[in-house]
Formats: structure tokens, sequence, C-alpha cells
């Protein structure tokens, strides 16, 4: 068993209040996942991502395979000690930002051999080779290699493309079967479980749980076949990949929803790279469990900040508030008057302007505290309401 999943409440949306239980922790869903690229969340130290009640964060295979390298991180103990953070950690599995490497990649069958976006070196990477770094880097979740088609893209170009993300699907889950053994953290492993007793009693976490992405584009039947084929795989979970890459909002919506009538009920279901807090509030009330996104951060260090309309009322309107606007020079209030983050009960619009204006990193990092705060606690709303309002499930 590398994971244990059971939900407590469904509501008639289809929304599901739930527990993920991973080898380093007990994790409340719908969850936010802060996106730390390099081992990091961006400006933000980790004693204040658990501050913030951070319960899992992403670290990219990509980017930790070229730099530090993936077996320095095997021999630092994996990545959960390499960066000091014991909670669960999940690792995407470098795909997407190969697929970002237009000019610098080339496909096969076998896998994509391209050029590293920091020297211009060559590398290749196979289903294998994305499972070993993963193993390697010892996340509690890892991703089955994939590709991500661009949009927009034909019906043909996207199934021929779906189909090769299937094959790497099932060369991936047989690499991991075949070492997930090997993970740094095997010894350890019993020391790190915060959370439900109950649960954890029940979990035998011996390694990482490996998760299929969906592709198909913006093709409902593709996305259906998609689906279906990687459900007959028998994985831990599903992640639904390839959107919030330039496509409507209607559109994105519109292919979580079909895919998510194809996912297994009784498992974790991902929703990759989305999106603004509305966004994310939107599709956990639809069903997804866990949502990752650069955004906080990467707004949050040009001096956009995510504030609610009516301070007074959490479920207001979310407004997008430019901190480097001169009409905050001297102003004195909070960025969110009802927000009990740590940099709302403490900094006012004014300094932070003064700090985004002048170039201090410092301005960085509480915008980003700020922004990661806000979606952390979206999320605790929205389960806060599924618990409150939905039926018990008959499979949990």
């Amino acid at each position: 068993m590398s994971l244990l999943f059971e939900v407590a409440k469904t509501s008639e949306g289809g929304g599901r209040r739930a527990e993920l239980v991973l080898p380093h922790g007990v994790v409340q869903t719908p969850v936010f996942m802060p996106v730390g690229t390099a081992a990091t969340v961006k400006a933000v130290p980790q004693n204040v991502l658990e501050e913030i009640n951070a319960e899992i964060i992403l670290a990219n295979t990509y980017h930790l395979y070229l730099r530090p390298g993936h077996e320095l991180i095997r021999r630092m103990g994996g990545v959960h000690r390499f960066m000091s953070w014991e909670r669960p950690m999940l690792t995407d599995s470098g795909g997407f930002q190969v697929f970002s490497l237009a000019k610098l990649r080339k496909i096969t069958a076998d896998g994509v051999e391209f050029r590293s976006h920091l020297d211009g070196s060559k590398h290749f990477f196979s289903p294998e080779h994305s499972m070993a770094v993963q193993i390697a880097l010892g996340a509690d979740v890892m991703m089955v290699f994939d590709e991500c088609v661009e949009t927009p893209a034909s019906w043909e170009r996207t199934r021929d493309s779906m189909a090769l993300t299937h094959a790497w699907a099932e060369r991936s889950k047989q690499y991991w079967v075949e070492h997930r053994e090997e993970v740094p953290w095997t010894a350890q492993v019993s020391e790190a479980r915060p959370g439900a007793p109950d649960l954890v009693e029940r979990f035998e976490g011996k390694h990482q749980a490996l998760f299929g992405i969906v592709q198909g584009g913006m093709y409902a039947d593709l996305r259906r076949e998609s689906a279906q084929r990687l459900v007959e795989m028998d994985l831990p979970g599903y992640a639904i990949g390839g959107l919030a890459v330039g496509e409507p909002r209607e559109v994105t919506r519109e292919m979580i929803a079909l895919t998510l009538e194809h996912l297994p009920k009784d498992k974790p279901r991902y929703v990759m790279g989305v999106g603004y807090p509305d966004e994310i509030e939107e599709y956990a009330r639809m069903g997804v469990d866990m949502m990752d996104c650069v955004l906080p951060t990467r707004a949050g260090r040009h001096g956009l900040v995510f504030v609610r309309e009516d301070p007074k009322d959490r479920r207001s309107a979310v407004v997008r508030l430019n901190v480097k606007k001169l009409e905050n020079a001297e102003d004195q209030r909070p960025l969110d008057e009802g927000c009990g983050c740590m940099v709302c009960q403490r900094h006012t619009r004014g300094y932070l302007r003064h700090l985004v204006s002048s170039g201090e990193q410092l301005g960085a990092t509480l915008n980003s505290i700020h922004n990661l705060a806000f979606y952390l606690e979206t999320m605790e709303r929205v389960r806060g309401d599924l618990a409150a309002g939905g039926l018990a499930s008959s499979f949990s």
C-alpha cells in the first residue's frame, strides 16, 4: 500500500471531503499544493509554509535532475531530508518542462532528447529514467512520464500524443513496480506520520504512490478514452494534465468535468497547474481533490496579491490588488482586513508598496506568503463547507 484515501462526505455537486494518508503525513482534501520547483517554494522558508499550514508541496523532477542532480539528493537521504521538509511531497515527471522546450527537444517512441536550458548540454528522458529520478528524489507521490500536447492542436496530433502518453504510462508503471523499494527513506518512514491515528494504523507506507496523467487535449472523446485507458492500469491515483495552457476557462472546466466522470471515486483526483483562487474553489466543489499552481508566488514576486472584495465576507469575490500602484503609498490598511495571515496582521499596504518599488526581496517574500495563505484559507473554507453539507460516502 502506497497511500490510503478515505472520503467522508460527498456533496451533490461532486465535491469530496477526504483524508489522504501518505508516508510523511495525513493530507486533508481538497487541498492546494504550493509549488517548490527547485526544492524551494520561491522566497518562502519551510517554517513559514508550516505555519500557514501547507500540508503538501511539489518539487520539479526536471529542474532537480539538472541541478543539483538526483543522485546527490539520493545520497542526502531524499528530497525531504535535503530540504528539511517532513510533510508530504509530490514530484512531477518532467514531461511538462520538456514540453516547454519546444525548440530544444526531439520526441521519439523511446523518450525525449532535449538540451538543458541552463547550459545547452544534451540529455534524454525515457519513462524509465523519469521513474528512476523520482524514486531517487523520494517524494510521497510521483507522476508517470507523459507528453503534453500544444494548444491548439489537431485531433489527429492529439490522438497520437495521447497514445504515446499511454504507452509511456505502462512503462512507467512497470519500472515503478520493479524498483519502488529503492526509495531513499524506507528506513525512516515510520517516524513521521502526523495525523489521524486510526487511518495511520492501517497504512503500510513502504514506498511512493504513482499517479497516471489523463491527456487528450480539448477533445471530449480523447479525454474519455485516456481516462478509461489509465483506469485500466489500476494506479493509486489519477491526474488531469494538459490544461490551463491557453484554452478558455470554460473549456478547462468542461474537460475537468468530463474527465471526473470516468475516474474512480475511491482514489485521489488531481488537476495539474491550475489556477486562480476562484478556479481552485470551483474545481474543488466539482470533485477535484488536489491542485497546484505557481501563480501565488509568481504573482507575489511581481506585486500582485489576492484579497476579498468584502474583507468581512470570506465568500465574496476575489480581487487582484496591484501593490505597486501609487494609491497604496500612504495606505495604512493591511492587504486584506479580514485575512489572518502573518503579513496582514503586521504590515501595511504602504510598506509593502515601498518594498516592491524599491526592489527589496522582502516584498516578494511577504506578498508570496499572503497569496499562499489566501489559497490555503480558501481550501480550508471549502473543506468546512463540504464537511458540513456533504452526504456520507457509500464507499468510505
